[in-house]
């Protein structure tokens, strides 16, 4: 039997049909996501983005804001879009199960994640201490760690692929001032983006973070906000941790990134951690 040299074989046009579905994964197509840490501030922001867009939301965050929880979904519904509220410390693995089992109970799967909640202590590293320094990591590294987790296996189980998104920081580039356990956290979840992207690759299941540089939210804001620079919301915190005064964003602005992050063409990217930040740190 005679042997087909591989220059013989017939190679698809580019931009035809055939070469469209040589080049690209199985199909992708998201219906249903959970965001954590979205009773406020990005969270928030990225969960009535997502339900924009078509999905189906599943919000978390601790039980202290269940009354946030509930506006939020309130919110989404008005939107024609279905959500539920689980109230969920990241911390503790079995929230994190039982956050994924109730989102395909009633929601019927899992198709994004993003692990979005997280904490911010100031002071110095001779001021931290280790109660301080173990909660910043345990939210900040740990909850993404059980999110990324737990999330992939419901994925794996669906077989239709996925989008895992997690919370970095520019601060996870490039450390700041009086930020010592937040700045360890961020820099925590890049090592575990890009480790689990490359496992994820034979899942058609994408892998990045986002990396927000100076945001309005409650997270910013200090009641010396007023004693410094303009006066403005965050102005205590760039001036203790030599932030440049370059521009503020909304959390509307990091959500739009993120939506983009979650479509079907977004395919091509995973393993990155995205800066979002006005000009921040730059690569």
């Amino acid at each position: 039997m005679a042997h087909l040299s591989p220059f013989s074989r017939t190679v698809p046009e580019i931009g035809s049909p055939k070469w469209e579905e040589h080049i690209k994964p199985c199909p992708y197509t998201p219906h249903v996501a959970v965001i954590t840490g979205a009773a406020q501030g990005i969270g928030k922001a990225i969960a009535l983005r997502l339900a924009d867009d078509g999905f189906d939301i599943a919000i978390a965050d601790l039980s202290s804001q269940q009354e946030k929880l509930d506006e939020v979904v309130n919110e989404i519904m008005k939107k024609g879009r279905k959500a539920i509220a689980v109230p969920t410390d990241v911390i503790k693995e079995s929230d994190v199960i039982f956050l994924i089992q109730r989102t395909v109970g009633e929601l019927g799967g899992v198709d994004v994640m993003i692990a979005n909640a997280g904490i911010l202590r100031l002071g110095t590293f001779l001021e931290m201490t280790e109660e301080t320094y173990d909660l910043v990591m345990n939210v900040n590294a740990k909850g993404v760690m059980f999110c990324y987790k737990h999330a992939a296996v419901q994925m794996i189980r669906q077989k239709r692929g996925g989008r895992i998104i997690g919370a970095s920081s520019t601060v996870g580039k490039q450390a700041a001032p009086n930020m010592p356990a937040y700045s360890a956290s961020k820099f925590a979840v890049r090592g575990l983006t890009q480790v689990f992207a490359l496992e994820m690759m034979p899942h058609n299941i994408t892998v990045n973070a986002y990396c927000p540089g100076f945001t309005l939210t409650d997270m910013v804001a200090h009641e010396s906000d007023a004693f410094y620079g303009d006066g403005s919301p965050g102005s205590y915190l760039q001036h203790t941790s030599g932030i440049p005064k370059v521009a503020k964003a909304e959390p509307h602005v990091i959500a739009s990134f993120v939506s983009y992050l979650c479509k079907p063409e977004a395919y091509f990217i995973t393993g990155q951690s995205n800066s979002v930040c006005g000009g921040l740190t730059m690569s």
